[in-house]
């Protein structure tokens, strides 16, 4: 099946829509003719493809397993820095996720996986869609600060490749790999948290200045 590319905006959170506009121009570059949709409640957003639920936060990624949406889907978060070719990972063509960079080992998971980078084949999102819409309160309840990743877990545990094993060097952490210039061989940047890529000028790099927390001009 056909993959494109897509990602969620929930407006009224620290996103806005010119998250969606760079992530599309980088996808022009690194990714070209591949389709791009946003799924979002702001139909100014490129690719804009209306969500159909209120589910807050994060919780609005579980749209992407509508059934509604055919083919293959290379999701990606919307704190995300392309700076690569992403042919590699359209290309994956099984379920795959991140392992989450810090606490999967704390968190008692085999993998403790991370949504923010995700192919998710056609086949594989009916089971989790099923699982979800059938009780959403009680797994939002139940997930709590860990979101639509822990009941990823829940559903998937053991069955997802991860994209360190798959691509090695290709995706990396902001926090964690990118202290000083980002290594030669990420094509993808993930900032899962603070900072956020508009606190460093959209440079995935600690060498870059965080603009909002530069003194003022006259400062000794």
């Amino acid at each position: 099946m056909t993959v494109q590319v897509v990602t969620v905006l929930r407006s009224g959170g620290v996103y806005t829509p010119e998250y969606v506009r760079r992530l599309q121009a980088g996808l022009q570059v690194h990714l070209p003719n591949v389709p791009f949709r946003c799924l979002s409640d702001d139909s100014s957003v490129p690719g804009y493809c209306p969500l159909q639920s209120d589910w807050p936060g994060w919780w609005a990624k579980m749209e992407l397993f509508r059934a509604d949406l055919a083919g293959d889907i290379l999701y990606l978060d919307l704190d995300t820095v392309i700076t690569g070719s992403l042919a590699d990972m359209a290309a994956v063509g099984r379920l795959t996720l991140l392992r989450d960079f810090y606490h999967y080992f704390a968190r008692g998971r085999a993998n403790g996986y991370g949504s923010g980078l995700m192919y998710l084949p056609h086949a594989c999102r009916a089971e989790v869609w099923n699982r979800w819409i059938a009780d959403p309160d009680r797994w939002m309840a139940e997930c709590g600060q860990f979101g639509d990743q822990r009941f990823l877990e829940e559903v998937w545990m053991g069955q997802a490749a991860c994209w360190q094993d798959l691509l090695p060097g290709q995706v990396v952490s902001f926090k964690a790999h990118c202290q000083g210039e980002r290594p030669a061989s990420a094509r993808l940047v993930c900032y899962h948290g603070q900072p956020r890529p508009h606190e460093t000028g959209w440079a995935a790099s600690h060498a870059a200045r965080y603009t909002d927390r530069l003194p003022p001009a006259d400062a000794a």
